[in-house]
């Protein structure tokens, strides 16, 4: 556990101070967000403490690429992961679980264990929760920043498409989130239909 709390510490002060400003939904705050949430899962999906461990590292780091690039950030997060696990005297074996995690946060997402369905979950949690609007503006005012999206109705519409075929893994996220995404998409059906007439 030592290790854990010291390449948290390394690892939150990394994002702090090098993620891009505009990351406003990529922030520090989304990777604390995602730690909160996966507690949650581990008890509702029976995680053994060892898997746990992998989990939470997994967590803490699968997003840390994009301090080095916003494109492809998952594998230049494998590239950071393996540094700085490496570092704290982790194991080949150990990294290479986490590099896996790290990777299957990928969209659109293909988890193959039960841990890669976790981590996937886990990252997309807010999709069905009732905060979903305010952190979904804040992924829109990021894309809109990198030029990614040029109105709210178009980010509407991408997120219908994005929603649909999304798909949650785990049965705590089938019972518990799917049913409020599946609010989220019919709202913002609506908001496009009012908006095109």
């Amino acid at each position: 556990m030592k290790r854990y709390v010291k390449l948290k510490r390394e690892v939150i002060g990394i994002l702090n101070n090098k993620l891009p400003k505009d990351l406003y939904y990529h922030g520090v705050h989304h990777t604390l967000d995602a730690l909160d949430v996966c507690e949650i899962y581990l008890i509702e999906e029976k995680v053994k403490e060892e898997d746990a461990y992998f989990l939470r590292i997994g967590i803490l780091m699968h997003d840390i690429g994009f301090t080095v690039s916003i494109e492809n950030h998952e594998v230049r997060g494998v590239e950071m992961a393996e540094k700085l696990m490496s570092k704290h005297n982790f194991s080949p074996n150990e990294i290479g679980v986490v590099k896996e995690l790290i990777l299957a946060t990928r969209v659109p997402q293909n988890p193959k264990t039960h841990l890669e369905k976790i981590i996937c979950d886990v990252d997309l949690d807010y999709l069905g929760r009732s905060d979903y609007y305010t952190i979904s503006d804040q992924l829109y005012k990021e894309l809109f920043a990198y030029n990614n999206i040029e109105s709210k109705t178009e980010w509407n519409k991408v997120q219908i498409k994005f929603l649909e075929r999304h798909k949650y893994h785990t049965d705590f996220a089938k019972k518990n989130r799917q049913p409020q995404k599946e609010m989220r998409i019919e709202e913002l059906k609506e908001l496009v239909r009012n908006k095109e007439f």
